[in-house]
């Protein structure tokens, strides 16, 4: 039973200073009576209207947009999207910000998750501070570089082709994506009526002129005919008997090839690939530069996909080492599988990290290198790969509270990071990639 004290806020609107950066794309602010809101489409020390968009008056906080800003920050520029702002398309963060300013907010965000979550200053982890751009994204303010070669399009009631809105199911229609890549905008998807599609995932692969849609029909819908701007494979998404969600093809190759670290991965299916063009060189070379594989190494590649660090280390060792891949994904390692067949040093073994390592009955490793996905890897996998003993760990992660979780996990087992790099592989967006090397604490005699 809702009682009166439980009223939406929702439409209020406060006029707040902006405090600092907050992880997940807004900063924090608080009412004059103290209530905590987290508002998009701020800066910190700006002075805003701020509508609150989700929260009741017995919220712990309130969700708000900045309507109107009253006292701007020198690190603000106007929004080069036309669909970004409040209410509109919940893709990009940032475009209110200047890039170097994206960076240093995302450098914010890692430092408090680290101090909060790991007890570590940037220092005690190895960091010193900053965020890098990937290589060709350094550009001048009000200019966005195309990097996102992977686009999941939603469709609304009239068949248009657009973006989820912000924590909503609403689809926010346009007729560009500024930060798609150019091979997903070239398919020319947005101007074209898909009335009988839930959803579009249009992937444009970096390493080849290979182009995928995979479609999601509405229920009970027919498959259209798909004409696009450019060749293109179809993939289809349905059901089988037990309502589990299976991949088709309809026409064209059901995989696309990528490259990284002069090889080519198949990736099949709409699998896991780094989504900006330079991700996956630039998370090779600095976890090949962490870990400094030697040619005997018993090596681990954990949550491995289709086998982009697996592959890396078998390069890097000779016939008395071995790389162990483990991944939950069939179809990741069926690729993994494919695109490492010359390696006869690497196995990949299918299923769940913290259930498979355990069968295998390896006790030790030299090295290891792990890509959990944004929930972390957790405590029982942490004091597992720390009873192996190896003398570095790569941990590279996609979200900055898990990998500061598992950093305090790994310090209770006798391990810290040396060196820890951060990398803004997603800009206009909140989110940020690191890497962590971790070697063993030497205890003394």
């Amino acid at each position: 039973m809702q009682h009166d004290t439980d009223a939406s806020l929702i439409g209020h609107e406060y006029e707040v200073e902006v405090g600092p950066v907050a992880h997940g794309g807004h900063c924090v602010a608080r009412t004059d009576s103290g209530r905590v809101l987290f508002v998009r489409h701020a800066l910190p020390g700006e002075r805003v209207r701020a509508r609150i968009t989700e929260g009741e008056s017995t919220s712990r906080f309130l969700r708000a947009d900045a309507v109107e800003i009253l006292e701007a920050s020198k690190d603000r520029v106007p929004a080069p999207c036309p669909f970004s702002g409040p209410g509109m398309c919940g893709g990009c963060d940032w475009q209110h910000a200047k890039p170097g300013a994206q960076r240093r907010l995302k450098g914010e965000v890692i430092a408090e998750q680290l101090k909060r979550l790991a007890g570590l200053t940037p220092e005690e982890a190895g960091w010193d501070g900053t965020v890098m751009p990937a290589e060709g994204d350094k550009l001048p303010a009000g200019e966005v570089p195309a990097w996102r070669t992977r686009v999941q399009y939603a469709v609304d009631a009239e068949g248009h082709a657009g973006l989820r809105k912000h924590r909503s199911h609403e689809v926010q229609v346009i007729d560009h994506c500024m930060i798609a890549a150019p091979g997903v905008t070239e398919l020319g998807i947005e101007k074209r009526e898909w009335p009988t599609l839930a959803s579009i995932d249009a992937i444009a692969a970096s390493g080849s002129a290979d182009r995928q849609v995979i479609l999601t029909p509405k229920p009970g819908a027919r498959l259209p005919i798909v004409e696009l701007d450019k060749p293109v494979s179809v993939m289809r998404v349905g059901e089988n008997r037990r309502g589990e969600k299976q991949v088709h093809r309809v026409h064209g190759r059901p995989f696309v090839r990528e490259r990284a670290d002069e090889r080519t991965y198949r990736v099949g299916e709409g699998g896991f690939w780094q989504v900006h063009p330079q991700a996956a060189d630039t998370l090779i070379k600095a976890v090949m530069q962490g870990l400094m594989p030697r040619k005997n190494d018993m090596a681990l590649d954990l949550y491995c996909g289709v086998g982009l660090f697996a592959g890396a280390l078998g390069e890097r060792i000779t016939d008395k080492g071995a790389v162990l891949g483990i991944e939950s994904s069939k179809r990741a390692v069926e690729d993994a599988r494919h695109n490492l067949q010359d390696l006869d040093r690497v196995r990949i073994e299918q299923g769940k990290v913290e259930q498979v390592l355990p069968r295998t009955g390896i006790d030790s490793a030299d090295i290891i290198v792990l890509d959990p996905p944004r929930a972390g890897a957790g405590k029982q996998t942490v004091r597992h790969l720390a009873s192996l003993g190896a003398r570095r760990i790569a941990y590279v992660a996609c979200d900055p509270a898990a990998l500061a979780r598992d950093l305090a996990y790994f310090a209770e087992e006798g391990y810290r990071p040396v060196t820890l790099r951060a990398f803004d592989l997603f800009p206009m967006t909140h989110h940020v990639e690191c890497v962590a090397i971790l070697k063993p604490v030497e205890k003394s005699a």
